[in-house]
């Protein structure tokens, strides 16, 4: 639970976090080594100085320090972990929706299992959004476009096999599709992660949500663009929210173009843990204020009812989370460790 300065109690849902595995022992290749290099440069030029982590640590943590990372030194009441296969890359998958669950096992009530599918697979994909949902229950997925299997690198939402995949999941109920639509990370390409797909697909499924994460970065205009005019896509905060400590006005510019056009109630919270930690974003996000002319330009502020539903009510909303009953278990659990 995040408490502000003036002692209020705010519901935080993380909307983006990964038990990752990207250590050299599980790398198969040139290209895991230089998929997790890059997110560890990313680690070390967005973080203050007093928040990096040695490298050997970024490649592989446990469990238990991912705990305390987001629920015990940081703020969070539950965090959404989303799972990423790459297993062109990495030998036993970079972080899989069984590796996920297994953790989320130990921690009850503070983990969203998400899970992820490919649909270049055919009836095989297909056939796996059956198994995750009757195994693990799942609500959402994690889509990478831009990962590598065999020959292709990348397909799109609008694929026909990508179409069938939604079709399945609209019927089961895995209502809530994340989507990397972001920065590229080395080796995957660029243009893999472009948003214009975004666009039609929102339109033809209209029962999934739609949760671009990195909000487009960096097509900002061209994700409000399409965001704007689809009522079931929402923008994620992973990677954007980072820049509120080296580069504050960028982040001012990006998250006032985001309340401009898809409105305080389509936006989430994410950390993107491990690549930053939890705390210091959610603490330079509560204190952070619009500077004047943007407030004037855009005609919108960055209002504690905002942040609130930013860092929380609005995932809780997609994932049917009781946020009074959830704090009221977790509140029981609090009690039970301290009495023990």
């Amino acid at each position: 639970m995040f408490i502000t300065p003036s002692g209020e109690e705010v519901f935080v849902i993380d909307g983006h976090t990964h038990f990752w595995d990207g250590s050299p022992a599980n790398q198969l290749n040139i290209h895991g080594k230089q998929f997790i290099d890059c997110f560890y440069a990313y680690h070390t030029s967005l973080s203050p100085k007093d928040k990096l982590w040695p490298k050997e640590q970024f490649e592989k943590y446990s469990a238990d320090q991912m705990y305390h990372d987001l629920f015990v030194d940081g703020p969070d009441d539950m965090a959404v972990v989303q799972s990423t296969y790459l297993t062109e890359f990495y030998k036993n998958g970079f972080n899989t929706i069984d590796r996920n669950a297994e953790m989320a096992k130990r921690y009850k009530d503070r983990f969203i299992v998400n899970g992820a599918f490919d649909p270049r697979e055919g009836e095989k994909a297909l056939e796996y959004i059956h198994y995750m949902k009757e195994t693990f229950g799942i609500k959402g997925v994690k889509l990478y476009t831009a990962e590598w299997k065999g020959d292709s690198r990348g397909w799109k939402l609008t694929d026909p096999n990508a179409y069938r995949c939604f079709e399945l999941c609209q019927k089961l109920g895995i209502t809530n599709i994340h989507v990397h639509k972001g920065p590229t990370i080395i080796p995957l390409d660029k243009d893999a992660f472009d948003v214009h797909d975004v666009d039609h697909a929102a339109t033809d499924f209209q029962g999934l949500n739609f949760i671009i994460e990195h909000c487009g970065l960096p097509r900002l205009d061209d994700f409000c663009w399409i965001a704007v005019q689809e009522t079931n896509v929402y923008g994620g905060l992973a990677v954007a929210l980072p820049f509120i400590h080296g580069r504050p006005r960028y982040f001012a510019e990006v998250i006032s173009e985001l309340l401009f056009w898809v409105g305080e109630d389509k936006i989430l919270f994410g950390s993107d843990y491990a690549i930053w930690t939890p705390r210091w974003l959610v603490e330079k996000f509560w204190n952070f204020e619009l500077p004047e002319d943007l407030k004037q330009e855009h005609g919108v502020d960055l209002t504690p009812q905002a942040k609130r539903k930013i860092l929380g009510l609005n995932a809780a909303r997609l994932y049917g989370v009781d946020v009074e009953a959830q704090k009221a278990k977790l509140a029981q659990q609090v009690h039970a460790t301290a009495a023990e």
